[in-house]
Order: C-alpha cells, then structure tokens, then sequence
C-alpha cells in the first residue's frame, strides 16, 4: 500500500512540474512574441549582388618568346683565314655590305694561272688558224693539178685530209681558248667570294648583328657561318596553343603583349600565321604574331605573355562566380523575391567567364542574387541581408521627464 501511495504522489508531482514549466514557456513565447502572431520557419542571414547586364569578354593569356621576324646567317662561299671582320655585335648592316674578307692570295695566284692558260691557248689558236691557211692553199694548188693531169688522185687526197684536220685542230683550239676563259672566270669568282657580303632579300634595307661566330685570324671552311644578322621591325612573337582555344583563333586578330622587361607596359601585335598541325610531344599548335618594334626595344628570345580576345558578347546577363551554386547536379543561382525576402532557385546556362564574373543564361534573372549563404537555402527560403538590417541600441533608455 505504501508502495502504491509512494507512485501516486510522484505522478502528481510529475504532473504540476509539468503544468509549471508548459506555463512559463507560454509565457516566454508571449514576451518573445508580444503581437502573438505565430512565428514561419527562420530566416537565413545571406549576402547579396546584384545582376548586371552589359558586355563581357572572353580572353585567354598565352606563355611565349621573341623571335626575329628574318635571320640571315653570312657564311663563304670558299674556304680560307678570316683576314678582316668589317662588322661586329650589334653593329647595323646595309644590305649587300661587305661584311667579312679572307685571304686571298691563293685566289688570286689562281687567277694568275686561268689568264696564262688562256694566253697560251690564244696563241695555240692563231697557230691552228694560220696551220688551216696553209692547209687549205695546198688542198687548192693540188686541186687544180688534178684537173690538168699533173697531180694524182692520192696527192689530192692527201692534201684534203690534211686540210680536215687542220680545221679540226682549229675547232681543239677554239675550244681550249673557251675552256680558258671560263677557268679566268671561275678564279676570278671565287677569288670575289674571299670578300663576304650580306645579300639578303625582302625586308629592310637595315639589319643588326644579332652573333658573331668567329674571330679574325680563325681558318674556315665553305659554307661555316661567320655572323647572324636579324631584322628586328616588326618582331614576331611566338605562342602555343591547344585544342580547346585553337577554333577561337584566327588570322589578324590583335593581342596585347607584356613582358618582364618592361613592367606595366604593354605592346600591341596581331596573329600572324596558324600552324595547320599540332605537335606529337605537346599536343599545342605553333601561333605567329607580328609585334610592332620601331625603337628596337623588344629582342628576340625575350619572354612574353599574349593575351588574346577569344570572344565578345556586347549584352550579357552577368553574375559574381560567387553566386554559381549546384542542385541536383545542375548549376543555378538564388534569385531574391524583394517582396517576400526569399529565394528563388534558378537553372542557368554558363557562358564566358572573365575573372570573378560569369555569362549566364536562364529565366527569370532580374534583381539580387545570393553570393553567401546557399548552404542554408532551398527554393523558396526566406532570407535575411544583415548589411540592410538597421541598426538599434542595446537597451533601452527611459528618461524621467521630472
């Protein structure tokens, strides 16, 4: 019985504890909520952006180096000791200068030689001429003896064979003196290449001595390059690219160019020429520019970065990248109901990003967006901006009018 009377106490005392503590939180709601209008579910604290509508641009900035737009590379045509270097580096050079002289005194004792050997076979024409003179008149004295009867058949014949031959000595020494006239013309060039000049063609009439490979005094061979001479207006600026902005590429589009040479400063070019292949190793495709150079501030195998204008929407629905979130595996934005201080989800379409913004496509992409807070919002969410909330003091003061 007392066991029975123990339980039945403390159910009673179960019961006014709980009776008590239903009241004051009825009365915590009621201070809380003084109006007594039911409180909604609670409101997420979010930052906002607004949508901008205007032009946007698609650019890509590309790793590259200088090249001289032409090199030439002067180099002998015969071999021999470097007498003179008339140019040295960094020296400019007209076109068709002489550039390089070597030692010529073989070449000209070569030269010597071609104009005896024509000598002697001019002398062994004349001679062959006048053999032929002699030759012919006996052909003739023996011809009109045959016709009298005083000279025989074989005297005639005699005579003719030796007027053939003649003649044909005279062709042998024609030939010759042609043979010797050439040979004079060959030692004569070659004794004209021991002078070296820079013959280049198209281009300016101006280039710069861009190395120099050998020293005077220094044996060369034919054909062992002697300096490198570079055009360096325009300069071409050399760039790869891959597949993914390959297609967005074309000739004559403009590209601004930076290097670390001169910081802060921009030079402007355009692409020149595409290559119509991509290379194995690299799977990057070589991309030409032409680089405006005037004052020759710019140097082949300088660094460079090209960036490059790869597209341009002139009226695009643009967001912060910040504002870019993902449902279900779909990217959307939270579009603000202003009206209701909550959240619409919206699906969009990406388009060009340019830095922090972003193109987008969608409907109903008018207003504010979210670009803080999405982890707490689902469609339809109300939401709070604290940077619009107004500010109030932490207490209130009464003031005694007394």
């Amino acid at each position: 019985m007392k066991s029975v009377r123990r339980i039945w106490i403390l159910a009673i005392v179960l019961i006014v504890a709980a009776g008590l503590g239903w009241s004051v939180f009825i009365r915590l709601q009621e201070q809380a909520n003084p109006s007594g209008q039911r409180t909604g579910p609670r409101s997420a604290p979010v930052e906002v952006a607004k949508i901008q509508r205007g032009p946007i641009t698609l650019q890509r900035t590309f790793s590259g180096a200088l090249e001289a737009k032409a090199e030439f590379v002067v180099a002998p045509k015969v071999s021999g000791r470097v007498r003179r270097l008339e140019v040295d580096l960094a020296d400019t050079v007209e076109r068709g200068q002489i550039v390089a002289e070597l030692d010529n005194d073989e070449y000209l004792q070569t030269v010597v030689q071609a104009e005896a050997e024509l000598a002697v076979a001019r002398a062994n024409l004349v001679e062959a001429g006048s053999a032929l003179e002699i030759a012919t008149r006996e052909f003739r004295r023996n011809e009109k003896l045959r016709h009298t009867g005083v000279a025989s058949e074989s005297q005639f014949d005699a005579a003719k064979a030796d007027q053939l031959a003649k003649q044909a000595q005279l062709e042998v020494a024609r030939a010759q003196v042609t043979r010797a006239q050439a040979s004079l013309e060959t030692a004569k060039i070659r004794l004209g290449y021991t002078k070296v000049s820079a013959d280049w063609t198209g281009g300016d009439r101006q280039r710069l001595v861009a190395e120099r490979y050998v020293d005077e005094g220094d044996t060369v061979s034919a054909n062992t390059p002697l300096l490198a001479i570079v055009e360096l207006d325009p300069i071409t600026g050399v760039i790869f690219v891959t597949e993914k902005d390959y297609t967005r590429l074309q000739s004559g589009q403009a590209a601004s160019l930076t290097t670390d040479a001169y910081p802060g400063e921009r030079f402007q070019g355009r692409i020149e020429r595409i290559a119509p292949i991509f290379r194995q190793a690299t799977r990057q495709a070589r991309v030409e520019l032409t680089i405006g150079n005037p004052r020759h501030r710019l140097k082949p195998g300088m660094f460079i970065r090209a960036t490059v204008v790869l597209e341009r929407v002139a009226d695009a629905t643009i967001v912060p990248e910040q504002a870019l979130t993902t449902r279900n595996d779909r990217i959307g934005v939270f579009v603000i109901d202003e009206d209701s201080q909550s959240v619409a989800w919206r699906e969009v379409k990406l388009g060009i990003r340019e830095g922090q913004r972003v193109q987008v496509q969608g409907q109903g992409l008018t207003g504010r967006v979210v670009t803080l807070g999405q982890q707490l919002l689902d469609d339809g969410s109300r939401i709070t901006i604290p940077a619009e909330q107004p500010k109030t003091s932490s207490a209130r003061r009464e003031v005694d009018p007394r």
